[in-house]
């Protein structure tokens, strides 16, 4: 597996890491716990070392399952985790609402023993900033605990990771993550969501700090398998996105018609569709490793060979920008067209 400098730190972390939330939450479904255990333990031997949890998935569980699976071989791995959401005093919302932050220096070092805890280590390798807006980045106290947290050996580095959702406003708080306090930055990031990644990026390559990506299949679309039919499990995020308005509907109905134009870049370039995926975000300067969501073994082998496949060209490159920059080419109608071609209108 490759493996690349986390630029502005002195992590090496996989190229290919692991988000544990898809495995330590019910947001993609029903939680298993023996499956997860065993996806995290088969990745590390497929040559994953990155893992990147929070604390306020599943109050903590997600820690937990990640010390289960993988504490007896903690200096073979680097563990980011997050905080920021108050865990300990609000319990979690139904709907995935975000709870309350705390960006207190006291609620930190709360949070930082919290998920030493769980993790059952006494270091966290990358501490990230969890969905934080403007104000936190610019929280000096805050950032001023985080360093003596890292000269005491508590943690390696640290920096930000933006979200919840995909959310323009995180262009700015990106670009001052980077420029402002030169922390690296996890965005969302794919061939059909590039917004953020237009302005962050470029920031990130000029003052050299790192990146990472997470649903870099925008939510499966890019790991070819849907289709207009495709239904999701009760709990798993992306019914928010299928029921909530006709807007939303079309991230399913549009984003199809989209991947119909990429198999250059797949199955006729010698990768699966997931793999090119993967390679399109790897090609990007500053981007030190991809997040995808794991949730299967042959998924995770499939995957963890997409570091290993050609780099995409500077021709196929040409064309996704191309592609991207016309919305793919795509008429406005041909979203209903396509439901009535299939006979779901």
């Amino acid at each position: 597996m490759e493996e690349r400098q986390l630029l502005g730190t002195d992590l090496r972390v996989s190229a290919l890491g692991f988000g544990v939330w898809t495995v330590g939450t019910t947001w993609w479904g029903v939680r298993d716990e023996a499956l997860g255990v065993r996806l995290l333990q088969q990745a590390l031997d497929l040559g994953v070392t990155f893992y990147d949890t929070a604390d306020t998935y599943a109050s903590g569980a997600a820690e937990e399952i990640l010390r289960k699976a993988l504490g007896e071989r903690r200096d073979d791995i680097v563990i980011a985790t997050k905080f920021g959401y108050d865990i300990y005093n609000h319990p979690e919302r139904p709907g995935q609402q975000e709870r309350p932050h705390d960006w207190t220096p006291a609620y930190m070092r709360r949070a930082l023993e919290g998920s030493l805890r769980r993790l059952g280590t006494d270091r966290v390798d990358y501490y990230q900033l969890h969905n934080c807006r403007l104000d936190a980045i610019r929280q000096d106290d805050l950032w001023a605990e985080l360093e003596r947290a890292k000269d005491e050996g508590l943690i390696r580095a640290y920096g930000t990771a933006l979200g919840p959702a995909l959310n323009e406003r995180q262009i700015e708080e990106g670009v001052a993550s980077v420029r402002e306090r030169r922390a690296p930055t996890q965005i969302i990031y794919n061939l059909l969501e590039q917004v953020l990644g237009e302005q962050i990026l470029p920031a990130a390559e000029e003052v050299g700090v790192g990146v990472m990506a997470r649903v870099p299949h925008a939510s499966g679309l890019l790991e070819g398998y849907m289709t207009l039919d495709t239904k999701f499990e009760p709990g798993d995020h992306r019914n928010w996105r299928m029921t909530t308005n006709e807007q939303k509907r079309q991230w399913l109905d549009r984003g199809l018609l989209k991947v119909e134009k990429l198999g250059f870049i797949a199955e006729e370039a010698g990768r699966t569709i997931g793999q090119a995926a993967l390679q399109f975000v790897l090609a990007e300067p500053s981007m030190v490793s991809v997040l995808p969501n794991i949730y299967d073994a042959p998924q995770l082998e499939e995957l963890a060979k997409a570091p290993d496949t050609a780099p995409l060209s500077e021709a196929e490159l040409s064309k996704l920008a191309d592609l991207h920059a016309h919305d793919f080419y795509l008429d406005p109608d041909a979203a209903a067209q396509q439901k009535q071609t299939a006979g779901v209108a």
